[in-house]
């Protein structure tokens, strides 16, 4: 298994839902009424499939051995960028949940962190899985040792075959199949 070929597969859904994303916000400013069990679909994909699925191959298997093989660079790029995108894209769901539960108790004026926060994650998360795809992929490859990218490829497959990790990625992917037929078509 080629596990970059793989995280840059899963970058693919993730924008996807990005798309998905803004279109949803861009109905709610529009005087849509907010559908609170389609946001908890997309916060449940940012949280499971995004992130606990995706980050955490790229935190576990790849950025913990470029900080610890390449050193220097690699530990600016990973500890000062791209965790630090990952925790900010936290901190927008985060708070884009506590928007929503704020409009669900009747707070209108929420709408605009609602629709603040979900659209700095997609902007956010945009770029950040440009900069990954571009850039911190093609470094990793060049200057990781290949006995190093073949564990991360073994331990990348070893998380893949779990029948656990199948499902999520299955469940999700069709969340978010069912959510652009229902925005995008």
């Amino acid at each position: 298994m080629d596990s970059v070929k793989l995280m840059i597969e899963e970058h693919m859904y993730i924008k996807r839902m990005l798309i998905v994303v803004r279109k949803v916000c861009f109905n709610v400013l529009n005087g849509d009424e907010i559908d609170y069990d389609d946001f908890e679909k997309i916060i449940s994909f940012v949280k499971k499939y995004a992130d606990a699925h995706h980050h955490g191959k790229e935190e576990v298997m790849l950025f913990n051995r470029m900080v610890d093989e390449i050193g220097g660079a690699a530990e600016k790029l990973v500890k000062f960028g791209m965790l630090v995108e990952h925790d900010l894209g936290r901190f927008y769901i985060r708070e884009l949940g506590e928007a929503l539960d704020k409009v669900k108790s009747g707070n209108e004026e929420a709408k605009i962190d609602v629709i603040a926060n979900a659209v700095s994650y997609a902007n956010l998360l945009k770029r950040h899985i440009d900069k990954e795809d571009a850039v911190v992929y093609p470094f990793a490859k060049r200057e990781l040792n290949q006995d190093t990218f073949n564990k991360i490829d073994e331990e990348c497959e070893k998380f893949e075959m779990k029948k656990s990790e199948k499902e999520v990625k299955e469940q999700y992917i069709k969340i978010l199949q069912d959510l652009e037929i229902k925005y995008l078509a």
